[in-house]
């Protein structure tokens, strides 16, 4: 038995959303006929409280779209420095939408007003770029699936208006942060531009992001998904497993949260660990003791069938998803147990 927790894109789909894919209403979606990725579309935009949505197949492409309809060239985005958007598009935001950023500390990735209201630059000194857009991320893959509540968004959204900057939100995993907050998702709409949902990861679908987007940047946004070659034909196959996932994957959520702190309450307690992030959603991020390497341990778990993600020099990233079952819990809890090194 096999337990893959490099990360929650691993999944794959279940035989009741497979059914639902093959019996998915087809056209060609580029000249906007295909009914199950409008069906989608529709969906994701009512739940997030939005005008109108696009579906993409990846969620580097929906920040990447988000980011560039939100921008002009010369501007700078303001995020916290280990965003997705930075660390981990391949330097799309230098290519694609030629603007600059400011990177922010934040408290575990959640950048505040006093820090964003200290980094807006001078918009009348032609030496700076033009601050445009603060981009947030919820939850925050680099420091273990920390999010942010609504009262925090609000507070960022206020100031944001009184400066005139756009909002846009990573929500790669934003559901799962709603299953710890409680918190309706239709209420993001009121304080972002730009929403980007990932479909293929806890969710379980496998292929897919949604971007939600205030009416006036629909045409805007198909014309760059297209630039950036994700106009699909028959998609509704993929937008089928979505609109499976949002109906059927979201509750679930809140049991690879346990899990994954289940996975933490052995952890702290073996040798090679030297300490963790705090486990708030479904990713565990551990600092591995001194006399140790990431790749070490990484190799001496994958002889147990343990696959983990080496992070950093020093850390190790692992995450909880639909797949990973309670018998793998006990065979992982186990084998940390156990392992020597």
């Amino acid at each position: 038995m096999t337990c893959d927790l490099r990360s929650d894109t691993v999944t794959m789909p279940t035989p009741e959303m497979r059914a639902a894919m093959m019996q998915a209403s087809l056209g060609d979606d580029v000249f906007g006929e295909d009914p199950s990725v409008r069906q989608l579309e529709e969906k994701c935009a009512r739940l997030l409280g939005m005008d109108g949505a696009l579906f993409c197949p990846s969620g580097t492409m929906t920040n990447q779209i988000g980011i560039k309809i939100l921008t002009q060239p010369y501007d700078e985005v303001i995020c916290y420095r280990g965003s997705h958007i930075y660390k981990y598009e391949g330097g799309g935001l230098a290519g694609n939408s030629n603007v600059s950023v400011r990177l922010l500390e934040g408290n575990r990735g959640r950048i505040s007003t006093e820090e964003i209201q200290a980094n807006i630059n001078n918009p009348k000194d032609v030496h700076l770029p033009l601050s445009s857009v603060v981009a947030l991320e919820n939850t925050v893959v680099r420091e273990a699936g920390s999010f942010y509540t609504l009262q925090e968004i609000e507070k960022i959204s206020l100031l944001a208006q009184s400066a005139n900057l756009k909002m846009h939100l990573d929500g790669a995993r934003l559901f799962n942060a709603l299953t710890e907050t409680g918190e309706p998702a239709a209420s993001y709409g009121k304080y972002f531009d730009t929403i980007s949902i990932c479909l293929s990861k806890g969710l379980g679908a496998p292929v897919g992001s949604v971007l939600a987007f205030k009416k006036e940047y629909e045409t805007k946004a198909r014309r760059v998904r297209k630039a950036l070659g994700g106009g699909m034909r028959q998609a509704g196959f993929l937008a089928a497993a979505g609109t499976y996932a949002l109906d059927h994957h979201v509750a679930r959520l809140k049991e690879d949260h346990w899990r994954a702190k289940k996975l933490g309450e052995t952890l702290q307690k073996v040798s090679w660990v030297k300490s963790l992030m705090p486990i708030d959603t479904n990713i565990v991020i551990l600092k591995v003791a001194e006399r140790h390497s990431p790749e070490k341990i990484v190799q001496k778990l994958n002889e147990h069938q343990i696959k983990v993600l080496p992070f950093s020099a020093t850390e190790i990233r692992l995450v909880t998803h639909l797949d990973f079952s309670d018998t793998m819990l006990d065979k992982c809890v186990e084998t940390f147990s156990k392992i020597k090194l």
